[in-house]
């Protein structure tokens, strides 16, 4: 994270229209690589899949993660073409080798399902991004909204205070004093959920809403947003980032899925004035 002095956007502020300084974060944001595509039909027992294709010129990081497909063949790509579903999706991995802040080169795998009113759309756009890559400027631009998800950080089993801070018992206690005073009446006679206990905190997956994207770096060498010394535990970018107003769960490395706003309420978006954007040292110096 660094801070950045931008123009107040929110109407309703009391610094609306002034210059206020916001603390902002830097998530870099190689672009994804599409590995295949599937069609999904709908089944009374869930969807299912009818037809795969696989592309050209998978990367050799993809052998860590599963055994490489190779490409599919001209019938089999007509084929798919031809397919009736419901649903398309794209196979897309990330590529760790593009960062140096992360010690990983196992790319992560997941599907991306593709939007649009018609199927024919939709699977002819599947079939033409096969083996292509998918930048940030194809989910949003500077100004929009996004959401995050995210794993936040994990600090392993707690107790009661740590977890839930309630207060400690009194002085005088008999018994415990880091710990609830009752687990509740007598009827009904069991701890329902409500009752704050020890337990697991952190490592949770949760969702941040309608982040706003304040700036979209394609090449920090010629547009420089590393501080000096590098990000704490992490380093330098030398990839495309992001800049998002405010903070997101999870440690400085983990991973980060961005997907369009489901909430937002916002009928026009306007680019965001951002005055400055800080590269002073996070380390002291």
């Amino acid at each position: 994270m660094t801070h950045a002095f931008i123009v107040d956007y929110r109407k309703r502020s009391t610094t609306a229209g002034q210059e206020v300084a916001v603390p902002v974060t830097v998530v870099e944001v190689p672009p994804l690589r599409v590995a295949g595509a599937r069609v999904y039909a709908r089944h009374p027992y869930g969807s299912r899949v009818v037809a795969e294709v696989w592309g050209s010129g998978l990367v050799e990081e993809l052998d860590r993660r599963i055994p490489t497909h190779p490409a599919s063949a001209p019938a089999a790509l007509e084929q798919f073409g031809q397919t009736a579903g419901d649903e398309v999706r794209l196979i897309v991995h990330t590529q760790p080798q593009l960062l140096t802040g992360v010690p990983s080169k196992t790319p992560t795998l997941f599907e991306v399902r593709v939007a649009g009113e018609k199927f024919d759309e939709r699977r002819a756009f599947a079939l033409k991004q096969l083996g292509a890559e998918l930048s940030a400027d194809a989910l949003t631009k500077e100004g929009e909204f996004v959401d995050v998800v995210a794993v936040t950080k994990g600090f392993g089993f707690q107790g009661h205070i740590q977890r839930w801070g309630v207060k400690l018992q009194p002085r005088k206690n008999s018994k415990h004093r880091r710990m609830i005073g009752t687990l509740g009446p007598h009827n009904p006679s069991f701890v329902t959920y409500r009752i704050p206990q020890a337990g697991q905190q952190g490592y949770h997956r949760r969702t941040q809403y309608n982040m706003r994207v304040l700036k979209i770096v394609k090449d920090p060498r010629s547009d420089p947003i590393t501080p000096q010394g590098g990000f704490p535990h992490y380093g330098e970018v030398r990839s495309a980032c992001i800049v998002l107003h405010g903070s997101l769960p999870g440690p400085a490395k983990r991973l980060l899925r961005f997907r369009a706003p489901i909430r937002s309420r916002v009928a026009s978006v306007e680019k965001v004035d951002l005055r400055y954007l800080s590269t002073r040292s996070k380390q002291g110096a």
